[in-house]
């Protein structure tokens, strides 16, 4: 049985097939940015292997890059025609080697646009994996794209939402900017990923996967909730207390409009008023009295309309009556 992660998260395997990207860059004149893919796929969850297949002395500006997002190269060397092909079947047997014996795995991400790795693809999806695919969108075969569960386009990794408006407060320390900065890209990651219900663990967990080093207490704050709460007091997001687990869930980022407390969580964390204290519910006026008159220039309001008794509730009281007579 596969185990649950938390969350939802997933735990991803990841494979370059690094021919097919060079023939998409043979056509731009921009490189392939290696970090920009690790980043986008963190989002997605825990990448446990990374592989990339190639031969090397043909893109050995790619080797210093791929070293550093710790990513293995297995080296193909090219004869002739038959290199890309043999890349192809390393790639194919590596993957279903870890479907098959990696049980706790369950999504794998081919970069590449080869349609070649289409029978790949429907057969971890067979093994219930799910399949993400990511290409150059002119090196991109739509038989690999549409047999996907999902496809990003290498070109979208650059169009990132709408970030906070105004930007983050120019007053605040660089140590805090730098806390705010990674947890507002967190927050919109996990709000392209479509969740909704945001837990404090969860943002928490996106955050160190985005970078490992983080850590609250570097940043001022003893506790990752006390980041959340001074972010809060900011206006950047707004956050409550989940009913069922009291910890913190965010509920608006950046730009967004507030929304009412779903079911199953506490009120909004009130912001703090001018004057120091909690802005709290508005209280009712007392009802007046029914003798006293009312304003000036206001009607009275109407007399309420006498309730109907339904004739059962009529037969109830005389039974009790009837009762209470006997005793």
């Amino acid at each position: 049985m596969k185990p649950r992660h938390a969350d939802g998260e997933r735990t991803l395997a990841v494979f370059f097939d690094f021919e097919n990207i060079g023939i998409g860059l043979n056509h731009r004149r921009d490189r392939f940015e290696i970090t920009k893919v690790v980043e986008r796929l963190v989002e997605k969850g825990k990448i446990v292997a990374k592989k990339a297949y190639a031969d090397w002395s043909r893109f050995a500006q790619y080797t210093a890059p791929l070293h550093e997002a710790a990513i293995e190269l297995i080296e193909i060397p090219r004869r002739g025609q038959t290199g890309k092909n043999s890349a192809d079947i390393r790639l194919v047997v590596d993957a279903m080697d870890l479907a098959y014996s990696k049980e706790h795995i369950d999504t794998f991400v081919i970069v590449s646009g080869d349609s070649d790795f289409s029978p790949l693809v429907s057969k971890l999806k067979e093994l219930g994996k799910h399949v993400i695919g990511l290409g150059l969108a002119e090196a991109t075969s739509d038989l690999l794209r549409d047999n996907c569960d999902e496809f990003i386009y290498y070109d979208d990794l650059d169009k990132t939402p709408a970030s906070v408006a105004g930007g983050l407060p120019a007053q605040l320390p660089e140590a805090k900017k730098k806390a705010f900065a990674l947890l507002m890209e967190s927050l919109l990651a996990l709000r392209r990923e479509n969740k909704e219900v945001l837990f404090s663990s969860m943002v928490k967990d996106t955050m160190k996967r985005k970078k490992p080093s983080f850590n609250e207490e570097y940043h001022g704050y003893r506790t990752f909730s006390e980041l959340l709460e001074d972010a809060a007091g900011h206006g950047l997001i707004d956050i409550e207390r989940h009913k069922g687990s009291g910890t913190y869930v965010v509920t608006r980022v950046g730009s967004e409009p507030k929304e009412s407390a779903p079911a199953g969580r506490s009120g909004r964390v009130p912001r703090p008023a001018a004057d120091g204290r909690s802005a709290g519910p508005s209280r009712r006026p007392p009802d007046r009295s029914p003798g006293r008159p009312a304003p000036a220039g206001r009607k009275p309001a109407p007399a309420p309309a006498p309730v109907a008794v339904p004739e059962a509730a009529d037969e109830i009281v005389d039974l009790v009556e009837d009762r209470y007579a006997e005793d």
